[in-house]
C-alpha cells in the first residue's frame, strides 16, 4: 500500500531544497565576487575567503570526485527512503534527513558542475584557521548532529518503563 507523501517525511524536502537553493546562491556569489584565494575580513575571528576544495571534509579523499559524488547520491537515495518510511510527525529526524540531503546535493552540483566544491567561511584564532567550509558543510554537520542527539535523547526515552 503507497502512503501519501504528505504523510510521509518526504514532506520536509522542502527544507532541503531551501538549503540546497542558499547554498548554490552563496557559492554563486563568492564565484562572482572574489577571486581565488582572495579574503575579506569581516569579524576579528571571521573571513569571508574563496577556496576550492577538491576532495571531502578536511580535504581528504582528494582527487576522488567521481567517488565521492557517488556516495552523495547514495545517502541522498538512502535518506529519501528513510523519510519515506518516517512519519511527516517526526519533524526532528526529518529536518535533520532534510539538511543533510541539501548539503550533499550543494556539494555535489559543485563537484560535477566545476570539479571541486566552493568553501568561502574562514573562522580562525591569531594564526590557527579552522578548515574553510560552506553553507552545505553547515548543513551537514548540524543533520549529523541531530541524528546523534536523536539517538541519545529518543532512544533513552523509549527504554523508560511506563
Amino acid at each position: 500500500m503507497s502512503k501519501s507523501i504528505g504523510s510521509t517525511g518526504l514532506r520536509w524536502l522542502w527544507l532541503a531544497v531551501a538549503v540546497l537553493i542558499v547554498d548554490l546562491a552563496s557559492k554563486f556569489w563568492v564565484v562572482r565576487n572574489f577571486r581565488l584565494g582572495e579574503s575579506v575580513d569581516w569579524l576579528p575571528f571571521f573571513n569571508f575567503y574563496y577556496a576550492r576544495n577538491y576532495g571531502a571534509a578536511f580535504s581528504s579523499f582528494m582527487g576522488q570526485r567521481w567517488a565521492l559524488a557517488a556516495v552523495a547520491i547514495t545517502i541522498t537515495i538512502v535518506l529519501m527512503v528513510m523519510m519515506y518510511r518516517t512519519a511527516a510527525t517526526a519533524k526532528w529526524s526529518n529536518i535533520a534527513f532534510a539538511l543533510i540531503i541539501g548539503g550533499a546535493l550543494g556539494n555535489l552540483f559543485d563537484r560535477l558542475y566545476h570539479g571541486f566544491v566552493v568553501d568561502f567561511f574562514d573562522f580562525f584564532i591569531g594564526d590557527w584557521h579552522y578548515p574553510t567550509f560552506n553553507v552545505a558543510d553547515c548543513a551537514i554537520c548540524i543533520g549529523a548532529v541531530m541524528v546523534v542527539l536523536e539517538g541519545f535523547i529518543f532512544s533513552k526515552k523509549e527504554k523508560k518503563p511506563a
